[in-house]
C-alpha cells in the first residue's frame, strides 16, 4: 500500500524549490492502493509545493450548434441528443472524470480558487495570479503565467498524452486552434482557442531527456519537466515539423484539420 510518506519522499527527491509552482496531472489508480486516496496525494503536493494547479475541465457543458465556422473539426447540427444532456457551468461543479479524482479534490479544497472558463477551467492553491490570466480568447494563459514563475509540470502515473501544457506550446507555434461552445448561466457562449488532439503527445518524450527529472511512487512513474523548457521544445519541434505530435488515428477530426491547414499553407 502506498502512503503519504511515500509520496513525500518521491516529490522531494525531484529537488524542486517549493516556491516554484507546479501544474499536476495525476492518475490515482496508477499507484495501486493508496492509503487515504486522493486526499493523500493532494496533501503531499501541498506539503512540498506552495502553489499547486490542476486542470479541472468540464466537458459536460459543451454543446454543438447548428452552424459555425468552417474547418472547425466539428459536425454541426449532429449534437441534438448530446445538447439535451449538457449541463450549465457552475464554479463548484465537479471536474470531468478524465481529469482524475485528485483534480476534483483540489478544486474542492478550502484554500483553492478556480478559474471560470466554462470548459477549460483550472483550480489551484496560491495560484490566483496565474488563474486570473485566463480569458475566453486565451483559455491556456494560466500555463504561460506559471511558466513565467519558473513553474514545472508534474506527471504522476501518467504520460504526455494528458500534458495540457503541450497545448500551450502548440498555440505559441501557431498551430490551428478550434472553436467550441458551452452552456453558462448567461446562455450559450462561444469558446475560441480550444486545443487540438493530445493522443500523439507522447512523441515529445525523447526531446525532453535532458531536462526532465524522474522518480517512482511504488511502480508508477513520476516525471517533472520545467515549463519554460517544455514549451520552448514543443514550439521548436512544431516549427521544424508542422505535423509533429499529431495522432495517427485515421478519423481524428482535429488532427486531420491541422494537416489540411498545413497542406494549404505549404
Amino acid at each position: 500500500m502506498i502512503t503519504y510518506h511515500d509520496f513525500l519522499i518521491a516529490l522531494r527527491s525531484l529537488e524542486i524549490d517549493r516556491t516554484q509552482p507546479v501544474i499536476v496531472h495525476s492518475s490515482l489508480s496508477s499507484f495501486g492502493e493508496v492509503l487515504g486516496g486522493a486526499q493523500t496525494v493532494l496533501g503531499a503536493l501541498l506539503s512540498v509545493f506552495d502553489t499547486v494547479v490542476m486542470p479541472t475541465f468540464t466537458y459536460t457543458t459543451m454543446i454543438t450548434p447548428e452552424a459555425g465556422p468552417s474547418d472547425n473539426a466539428i459536425e454541426y447540427g449532429k449534437g441534438k441528443d448530446a445538447n439535451r444532456m449538457a449541463t450549465i457551468f457552475r464554479p463548484d461543479m465537479p471536474a470531468d472524470r478524465l481529469m482524475g479524482v485528485t483534480a476534483d479534490a483540489l478544486q474542492r479544497h478550502p484554500r483553492a480558487t478556480r478559474s471560470l472558463h466554462p470548459i477549460l477551467s483550472f483550480a489551484g492553491v496560491n495560484a490566483g495570479v496565474a488563474l486570473e490570466l485566463q480569458s475566453y480568447a486565451e483559455p491556456l494563459a494560466p500555463i504561460g503565467g506559471l511558466a513565467n514563475s519558473q513553474g514545472w509540470v508534474l506527471l504522476m502515473g501518467v504520460n504526455h498524452t494528458v500534458n495540457t501544457s503541450i497545448h500551450y506550446g502548440e498555440r505559441l507555434a501557431g498551430r490551428k486552434q478550434f472553436v467550441r461552445w458551452a452552456l453558462t448561466m448567461h446562455g450559450a457562449r462561444e469558446c475560441p482557442g480550444f486545443p487540438g488532439c493530445s493522443e500523439g503527445f507522447q512523441a515529445i518524450a525523447p526531446h525532453l531527456e535532458g531536462v526532465r527529472r524522474q522518480a517512482n511512487i511504488g511502480s508508477a512513474p513520476l516525471q517533472a519537466i520545467p515549463l519554460q523548457e517544455l514549451i520552448k521544445i514543443v514550439r521548436d519541434t512544431i516549427l521544424a515539423d508542422p505535423l509533429a505530435l499529431l495522432c495517427e488515428k485515421k478519423y481524428c477530426e482535429r488532427c486531420n484539420a491541422v494537416r489540411e491547414e498545413v497542406r494549404k499553407n505549404s
